[in-house]
């Protein structure tokens, strides 16, 4: 019987108080006796010791329930009485539900920290992850699956399995393991295509920890976020303004009675490369003409909005290459650089209006573009012109000086022939 109970005690998994001596392990039989059988069992100990639980004064029987001051004489079963609300190691589908017992009142958590969400269960129900989890599938994402069991770190802990850099690769711990996600049907190539993504680059090579991972886009506790429609109105909430062109434009409603998702159908989801002008236009690498045939008033607004890009670039190159020129040089060209930045401000404005899909908006935003362009082209030819003539007027100055020169040297020349330089050291008597 007591090889049974402590097979059981065995299997427990339990949140530890962070100890600092034999006198606070005795206080806690839940600590002293899993430090004492030592191995796996010591585990949770050892991992409590930097848990923000622990550090929030929470011991093992605030999660599993028990009487950490009973069971010194040797019997686990006096701290893992039922009637003292022993809970134990809750079922892999009862997790959400053990963990919402605290992270769901609002009362209780603000004791710890005002500001934490209360709602993560909530969502969390409403995501796949937790709607496959009342179904019965126990493959799915919990609670510890995320954040661990013991040794719970901070979220802004660059350390815990939920900062910023880490999600793509917690998320792939079941996302990118094809034989544990072949009964869901589901590819297992998003985290690996992330990595290559504008928004993985940003992430996990520059470091940019604005740049989205995957719970900014599919949510962290509920997964997709619950009410949003279309991922579109994710991306949104980043590119405003690219959102915006969009939901006026004349494809918002072609692309909903097609069927077609928005920002995926031209951008793709997870593999999202970073856009070029090439993509918009009739070229070969455009996207316009997968769907615009050739002659159709698709394919003509997207050949012209394209033309319209590309000249304002080319503007934009000259002028820069001549301001570049004239500022090396030295010359004064302020204004100029002050044209050609909102030359800049245009053809980026333009770029973003191309999601209106309307060749005339585009052309108002390139225009104001040129302009500028053109001012600091014009600026910066001037100062060239200038430059040219101060080397010129110096070239010619540098001409008379030498003349002028030789002339005086002929003269004294002339001078000591006549008058030999020793004749003008004699001393008369």
């Amino acid at each position: 019987m007591q090889m049974a109970r402590m097979g059981f005690w065995s299997t427990v998994f339990v949140l530890a108080l962070v100890t600092t001596g034999a006198g606070q392990e005795e206080q806690d039989s839940c600590v002293s006796c899993h430090l004492e059988m030592g191995e796996e069992l010591a585990v949770p100990v050892e991992g409590m010791k930097q848990d923000v639980h622990a550090q929030q004064g929470l011991s093992c029987a605030d999660c599993h329930g028990g009487d950490p001051t009973a069971g010194f004489d040797g019997d686990p079963d006096a701290a893992m009485d039922p009637a003292k609300g022993y809970i134990g190691v809750p079922s892999r589908q009862d997790i959400p539900k053990f963990c919402a017992r605290c992270h769901s009142n609002p009362d209780y958590m603000r004791q710890f920290n005002p500001r934490v969400a209360t709602d993560q269960y909530a969502r969390y129900r409403t995501s796949v992850h937790g709607k496959l989890l009342e179904k019965g599938e126990t493959k799915v994402a919990t609670c510890v699956d995320c954040h661990g069991v013991h040794g719970i770190l901070p979220v802004k802990d660059s350390r815990s399995p939920v900062y910023a850099y880490n999600i793509p690769s917690t998320c792939g711990k079941c996302h990118s393991d094809a034989s544990y996600m072949s009964e869901f049907g589901i590819p297992t190539s998003q985290v690996a295509d992330y990595k290559q993504s504008v928004h993985g680059l940003a992430l996990l090579k520059k470091g940019d920890e604005a740049a989205p991972a995957c719970n900014d886009c599919h949510g962290n506790h509920g997964a997709t976020p619950p009410g949003a429609p279309s991922v579109a109105y994710v991306c949104g909430q980043c590119h405003l303004n690219n959102s915006e062109l969009f939901l006026k434009s004349p494809h918002k409603d072609a692309f909903a009675e097609l069927g077609l998702p928005e920002c995926e159908t031209c951008h793709g989801n997870h593999k999202i490369l970073h856009p070029d002008d090439e993509l918009v236009g009739v070229g070969q690498r455009s996207i316009c003409v997968d769907c615009h045939e050739e002659g159709t008033p698709g394919y003509q607004t997207a050949a012209a909005i394209s033309q319209q890009i590309g000249t304002l670039k080319r503007e934009i190159e000259l002028a820069d290459s001549l301001v570049t020129q004239a500022e090396r040089a030295g010359m004064e060209i302020s204004e100029a650089i002050f044209q050609l930045r909102d030359a800049r401000d245009a053809l980026i404005k333009a770029r973003t209006t191309v999601h209106s899909f309307s060749e005339d908006r585009v052309k108002e935003v390139a225009g104001k573009g040129l302009t500028a362009a053109e001012a600091a082209m014009q600026q910066g030819e001037a100062a060239l012109a200038e430059l040219h003539f101060r080397r010129t007027g110096l070239a010619l100055s540098l001409i008379f000086i030498l003349i002028l020169a030789a002339g005086l040297y002929m003269k004294i020349k002339e001078v000591d022939k006549k008058h030999p330089p020793h004749e003008l050291t004699e001393i008369q008597p």
